[in-house]
């Protein structure tokens, strides 16, 4: 169940899980970091992103259509420059607050910027690695658990929905009519119960072959210095920038 936007194999695709993460967040921390006055800062931390993006072969198409999440709060940065407050300045008829400009082209780039790193470890990494990065990062124990039972069951879920709304729809149900959402209301209620039932079951059949309230090591060892090392050139260059912008601005 990888999320890898292609099974083309790259540089990037190649480092530990826990690097990658790791990585992530501090790429991450150092675009938020960064002065929204700013503006070069941003372009640079683009082309890392772009940079990225082309050693990790990751298509542009790919990273287009699913940055479509953060569309919400594209419309909320285009709205703050007409409801902000302070001094407003015109442009082409129209008054805009200086201080709602900064704070949509702040709340726009970064977050654009968060989704395209984040969406290219998402492109570079397997869901499972992750969880394995998450572990080999000591990530609390309960949480990748958690997480690797939601992906165990998570197909097993999505099948019993969909023989459930199969078997609405051959009874002449339709949710798309209001009074028909009881009957929809119902079925969400009985495939929680049967999701209940089924995690007792396992739960139980796991205490009886000896779970003790861990998992095993997910995975083998974990990434080298020379690993370690080479993914760190990116977040430095990145914090390398944010400091720079802040000292001249």
């Amino acid at each position: 169940m990888g999320a890898e936007a292609k099974p083309e194999v790259s540089p990037v695709h190649r480092l530990a899980p826990e690097v990658k993460i790791a990585a992530t967040v501090a790429i991450t921390i150092a675009v938020v970091a960064t002065p929204r006055e700013a503006v070069w800062a941003f372009g640079v931390h683009a082309l890392i992103v772009v940079a990225l993006a082309a050693v990790a072969r990751v298509p542009a198409g790919w990273l287009a259509r699913r940055s479509l999440v953060e569309v919400p709060f594209v419309l909320l940065a285009v709205l703050m420059p007409f409801v902000g407050v302070g001094e407003r300045v015109e442009w082409l008829g129209l008054r805009l607050s200086v201080e709602g400009l900064y704070g949509g082209f702040n709340l726009l780039v970064k977050g654009t910027l968060g989704v395209l790193v984040a969406l290219l470890l998402a492109a570079t990494t397997s869901t499972r690695d992750i969880i394995v990065g998450l572990d080999r990062l000591r990530c609390p124990p309960v949480l990748t658990q958690i997480a690797t039972f939601m992906l165990r069951y998570l197909d097993v879920l999505a099948d019993e929905a969909r023989r459930m709304r199969t078997a609405r729809l051959a009874r002449g149900d339709d949710p798309r009519f209001l009074w028909q959402l009881r009957g929809f209301a119902s079925g969400i209620g009985a495939l929680f119960l049967r999701a209940f039932e089924r995690g007792e079951r396992v739960y139980l059949a796991m205490l009886s072959r000896g779970y003790t309230g861990s998992l095993p090591q997910l995975g083998g060892a974990g990434a080298g210095v020379a690993q370690w090392a080479a993914a760190a050139t990116v977040p430095l260059v990145a914090a390398a920038i944010a400091v720079t912008a802040t000292i001249l601005t």
